[in-house]
């Protein structure tokens, strides 16, 4: 039995990290070091705050509320709660980090397939994320015994020969603090905070699946296997945003004038030669593909327990999903981003102060929640709006 949890916890962190792993931490990555060039190591440590450290936090946050997102969500009351759900459901869902992971595909596989439209790649898409995800109880063991290792895989070749045959960085015409500032603004677009308190039920079910019966309701013991698969998921995630960042560092003076989208496959041909273009691919592919089940599964149960109340089955909440998805992904992956980048900047505060005081009541009985979040949001606002 404790073989089997600490396989289980390998391969659920394994699943983490192909579940948090999708367009935006294919793009963002990339784009710090494009930007950053000389200075990456400032934009990296900010990238690595709001990229790694606070989804991890939230997830931590959401395990204590046992995955139960109506509790977390709720302690800022019934009716706030749920439009605060709902909200970040569609953003991770339909209307903005599924649809972008296909329209990143998308823009990748374009360079190498010419003829296929959007549209077309875009039903096709869907039509792949709904065999997988239709499976509920198969979507873990999926995605942390397949689809991940060939997605690793597939990132450790570019890396690698990209961080060995790559020249030295120029030196970059921004400030370190303001580099540093862009990581951590670029991490916002990662949606890795929302992601994992939604995320969080799929990874609990997974973890205390192979548990005794008196150890799933061992308050300590999920605690400790979740921190030990989120271990491994974080780390996976650091070292690829690190060496992304780097490659796309090293190369900057070569990606003058790429487009955000288009900068996965334009390395890969720099660093590997013409024929990497398959390979980035492929690599974009499953990175978005693994993502895409989870955001799709998550919100279809989202429709199917919260909205309908049980009166839509799942199998038609995730179609429901998908066809929206479909129309949102045929704006292109840059205006997807575009939309959702205020929106992120005003939110991902507030959630990280929601986290936070729900650490501390689970903890400390800490029990103020509705007043720092308010005020915190408020700041947001106001930073967006009068502080640049």
């Amino acid at each position: 039995m404790q073989n089997s949890a600490r396989s289980n916890t390998i391969a659920t962190g394994l699943a983490m990290f192909s579940m948090f792993f999708g367009a935006g931490n294919v793009v963002f990555p990339l784009a710090i070091g494009q930007y950053a060039q000389d200075k990456n190591v400032f934009a990296i440590i900010g990238l690595l705050i709001t990229a790694v450290g606070v989804p991890f936090l939230g997830l931590i946050s959401m395990t204590l509320f046992d995955g139960d997102y109506r509790r977390f969500f709720g302690r800022i009351g019934k009716v706030p709660g749920f439009l605060a759900a709902f909200v970040i459901m569609g953003l991770i869902g339909p209307f903005g980090a599924l649809p972008r992971c296909i329209a990143l595909s998308y823009s990748t596989v374009s360079s190498f397939i010419p003829g296929v439209s959007l549209s077309l790649f875009s039903i096709l898409s869907c039509l792949v994320i709904f065999v997988f995800a239709v499976k509920r109880n198969r979507i873990v063991d999926i995605l942390g015994y397949v689809l991940t290792p060939l997605l690793l895989i597939s990132l450790v070749v570019i890396i690698v020969m990209g961080l060995i045959f790559s020249p030295e960085a120029i030196e970059a015409p921004h400030n370190s603090f303001i580099v540093f500032l862009e990581g951590l603004r670029q991490g916002y677009q990662t949606m890795d905070l929302p992601g994992a308190l939604f995320f969080s039920s799929v990874i609990l079910v997974c973890l205390k699946k192979d548990l005794a019966p008196e150890e799933r309701t061992n308050y300590t013991r999920i605690v400790t296997l979740t921190l030990k698969a989120s271990c491994i998921g974080a780390t996976l995630l650091a070292l690829t945003y690190i060496g992304f960042s780097y490659v796309a560092a090293f190369n900057s003076h070569h990606l003058s004038g790429v487009t955000s989208d288009a900068l996965i496959g334009q390395i890969a041909t720099m660093v590997l030669g013409d024929h990497a273009g398959i390979l980035a691919s492929v690599v974009v592919a499953l990175a978005c593909l693994t993502t895409a089940i989870a955001l799709a599964s998550v919100f279809a149960e989202f429709v199917y327990e919260d909205i309908s109340q049980f009166k839509i089955g799942y199998g038609v909440s995730l179609a429901i999903t998908l066809v929206i998805a479909y129309f949102v992904s045929t704006l292109s992956f840059t205006v997807i981003a575009s939309w959702l980048m205020p929106i992120l900047e005003i939110l991902y505060p507030a959630l990280i102060a929601l986290s936070l005081v729900n650490i501390a009541y689970m903890l400390w009985n800490f029990k103020p929640v509705k007043i720092p979040v308010l005020i915190v949001f408020a700041a947001s606002i106001f930073g967006y709006f009068y502080g640049k």
